[in-house]
């Protein structure tokens, strides 16, 4: 029996073990990881899946970052992805059972709008992510247009322009 669990109960090589498997080892030069680098994946919005052995089989990260505009401004947005699963469990449903569980708590938390680089198709499909409201969106490096998606899901609008970037966290 596949469980969801939270990303804190499995080690960093292991979570990095299974990106390499599911993306490649030169994932790290992709535009997401210049997004959000140099931040941490938030904890209350990151989880694992792990098969009836207990061994790490799927893994969501969520990211804090920001659309600043030409005026200094700043959204904060919560980046999800990766979304990993490993190459032998996917299409079984994980992925899917992750991102039910992102979303569930992101608008338990009433958190900032979720952003994402990812199939419109899927994405939007199952959970409502679209690529409408980012169209004057930049990244610090390639990304198609369409493959650009957000979900607001705390009742707030989707900041108009700007460049993505990572957030900075106050410490309160």
């Amino acid at each position: 029996m596949t469980r969801i669990l939270p990303l804190t109960t499995q080690s960093g090589s292991d979570i990095d073990a299974l990106l390499d498997a599911a993306f490649g080892t030169d994932r790290r030069s992709r535009t997401a990881y210049l997004i959000r680098e140099p931040m941490h994946w938030l904890p209350e919005l990151s989880y694992a899946v792990v098969d009836h052995r207990g061994a790490l089989a799927g893994t969501l990260q969520s990211w804090p970052v920001a659309l600043r505009t030409g005026d200094g401004a700043s959204a904060p947005l919560v980046m999800v992805g990766p979304v990993a699963v490993r190459p032998d469990d996917q299409k079984n449903g994980m992925g899917r059972l992750m991102m039910d569980a992102l979303v569930r708590d992101a608008r338990k938390l009433a958190c900032p709008p979720l952003m994402m680089i990812g199939d419109p198709e899927y994405y939007g499909r199952f959970w409502g992510f679209s690529a409408q409201g980012t169209r004057e969106w930049r990244a610090p490096g390639p990304v198609e247009a369409r493959r650009l998606l957000a979900l607001v899901v705390d009742g707030s609008t989707l900041p108009r322009e700007g460049m993505l970037g990572p957030r900075v966290l106050s410490k309160a």
